[in-house]
């Protein structure tokens, strides 16, 4: 006979908001809990269930009112990198097109492998309303609605048809949020008829209950195979992915580093994994990288990579790593990653791991030669005289240029400020010349390199910690894509601060295009000519006046000078702040260093007109530079 379970009767949404109000994680001993609040703009598909829920356990589930569902993502995501993925937030929405809509944050979420929880409503279980409003109907499948769609771009999905169900689903979800390997994306689809409906929930469903987020070590004979490995190496480079942010694992990077005397380059992920002044940083990798860490890669006989998933702009497409011989030890906490490039595998968190690499090679007294040192420190003095350069600006009363608009942030910021950015021409020009000053300084968005995602993730990472200074910088095209969660700053408070840079259209797209023979096609913003291209007059659009029609404080300028005070007096400000100031126009930008490293982006093989003629030729001679690693 067994013991009575003692139970409360509650809707699925009602035991859903209670059962997420009681989860913590726990890492090195400290716990805090794992969704920290909901986002939701709500429907016929979420209003009654998760909308009510929300206001039945208001005490337990703080609430964020936002104004696009692919932005709620970004903000949610923004808050689970400041918080080291150990915490994050859940997004409701109704079903149709708010649940579609998060498809492109879900994605984003899984590439950069950072958790997100995502609630869209979902159409009747049951069955009884066929279609309902906004429902896809399927043919061949009864059971298919567009929440489908966030199938193939979550970590795991499922779908709750029964309140019951809601049981395994959920705590598969937190496993999957908690899980270093796994964490993305997670969608609980819920039938908004289900939503609704009542059970008796176990009351042990709604206890406390906490998620160990795991360290583990190498594997002996891994790291065995790992120390012989750097001992044999002439040119060791070290390769600083974001799994060293996400991991913890700066100090044990830097030990390692200074024991070593082994140069780090990082990808956009890994920037800032150490300061750029300590000894050993030798800046951004691959095509967007410095000259100094590009040469270093191209030379080297060992890449120790750390918690990277070499994308090829930092492979600079299987062209950059080109010593005879070279060989890559790869630590990581995903297998599927530490096997990339043939590598020799060393499947471990990264701060454990490199704990364990320094601990052996210390045995052994091991150290790259001082010649080595000395090589890459003076290369690495010269450029930075190179960024100096771009920074400086003579002539403080014209109209600066972007290099400029990033050296005036970057001789006003400090450890506290935080800086974000995803897509255009700014990544390429903050991997090279940004001079991050603390480990969560830089946050790029690059695994999807998503327009739009600044402003939301400004939010996030404000409300993670909302004694930073945080910028969202973001340019005309990125703000068109995505201005609306300004309104939910003002809203609520959320100081975040703006730096809007207008250069009239898709500076970073017009570049490649010039450079693969498309002529800057559609990718200015002007008016059209009588042929039809977009080559007239550039378009008058004011977007400070956007924003300042958005309820945030505008600060304009117009010469380097005034952009120094405005930025200045933003971050002093306490409220919402945008900073506001034209540069270069898309087909006259210029200033940064060029592409120290190539990117594969194919070129028309047959083409007439001599732009494409001649890109296609410079294309073969980069592609017969590329190799297999095997």
């Amino acid at each position: 006979m067994t013991a009575q379970t003692s139970t409360t009767r509650l809707t699925v949404a009602q035991a859903l908001v209670r059962f997420l109000a009681a989860q913590y994680t726990e890492r090195d001993g400290v716990r805090q809990r794992l969704i920290g609040a909901t986002w939701g703009i709500f429907g016929h598909g979420n209003v009654a269930g998760l909308g009510q829920a929300l206001v039945e356990y208001g005490d337990d589930m703080p609430f964020h009112q936002g104004r696009n569902e692919q932005s709620m993502v970004h903000a949610a995501v923004g808050y689970a990198r400041q918080s080291n993925r150990l915490s994050t937030h859940a997004v409701t929405t109704s079903i149709g097109p708010g649940a579609t809509n998060l498809v492109t944050g879900a994605a984003l979420a899984t590439v950069n492998h950072l958790p997100v929880l995502l609630l869209p409503g979902d159409i009747f279980a049951t069955r009884v309303a066929d279609p309902v409003l906004q429902q896809l109907e399927v043919p061949y499948a009864g059971d298919v609605s567009v929440n489908d769609t966030l199938r193939p771009v979550s970590r795991y999905f499922d779908r709750v048809t029964r309140p019951e169900a809601l049981i395994p689903a959920a705590l598969q979800a937190m496993r999957v949020l908690t899980d270093p390997v796994e964490t993305g994306a997670v969608t609980l689809a819920l039938p908004q008829d289900v939503q609704a409906e009542a059970y008796d929930w176990p009351d042990e469903f709604f206890a406390e209950r906490t998620w160990a987020v795991r360290r583990p070590g190498a594997d002996p004979a891994e790291l065995a195979e790992a120390v012989r490995a750097i001992r044999a190496a002439r040119r060791p480079l070290i390769v600083a992915g974001g799994g060293v942010h996400h991991s913890r694992a700066e100090e044990a990077l830097a030990e390692f580093a200074e024991a070593t005397g082994i140069p780090v380059a990082s990808t956009q992920a890994g920037k800032g994994s150490l300061r750029y002044d300590h000894p050993q940083d030798v800046g951004g990798v691959g095509h967007t990288g410095t000259a100094t860490a590009d040469e270093l890669a191209r030379t080297a006989d060992l890449v120790i990579g750390v918690g990277t998933r070499y994308t090829d702009f930092t492979t600079a497409s299987n062209t950059l790593f080109a010593a005879d011989g070279v060989r890559f030890l790869n630590l990581n906490i995903a297998p599927y990653d530490g096997h990339k490039l043939a590598g020799q595998p060393l499947v471990a968190d990264a701060r454990s791991g490199l704990g364990e690499l320094t601990a052996a090679l210390q045995t052994h007294g091991h150290r790259v030669t001082d010649a080595y040192v000395t090589e890459y420190s003076e290369d690495k003095e010269r450029w930075e005289q190179r960024v100096d350069a771009c920074y400086e600006a003579e002539e403080p009363d014209v109209r600066p240029t972007q290099q400029q608009v990033l050296g005036a942030l970057d001789a006003l910021a400090d450890e506290s400020d935080v800086i974000i950015n995803a897509a255009g021409s700014l990544p390429g020009d903050l991997h090279k010349m940004w001079r991050a000053r603390s480990r969560d300084q830089y946050h790029l968005e690059y695994g999807y390199s998503c327009m739009g995602y600044e402003i939301p993730a400004a939010i996030g990472v404000k409300l993670a910690a909302p004694e930073r200074n945080v910028w969202a910088l973001v340019g005309d095209g990125t703000y068109l894509m995505m201005p609306t969660e300004i309104v939910t700053a003002v809203q609520e408070g959320i100081a975040i601060k703006i730096l809007l840079v207008q250069n009239h259209g898709y500076a970073s797209i017009g570049g490649l295009s010039e450079s693969v023979g498309g002529e800057r096609f559609g990718t200015a913003y002007r008016f059209t000519s009588d042929d039809g291209t977009f080559t007239g007059a550039p378009l008058p659009v004011d977007l400070a006046a956007n924003v300042a029609s958005l309820g945030m404080r505008v600060l304009r300028a117009k010469t380097v000078r005034e952009l120094r005070e405005a930025l200045a007096e933003a971050r002093r400000a306490d409220t919402p702040t945008c900073v506001y100031v034209e540069t270069e126009t898309a087909d006259t930008v210029s200033g940064p260093p060029p592409a120290q490293a190539w990117w594969d982006v194919p070129v028309a093989e047959t083409a007439t007109r001599p732009s494409a003629v001649k890109a296609r030729e410079l294309y073969e001679r980069h592609v017969s530079t590329r190799r297999r690693h095997l």
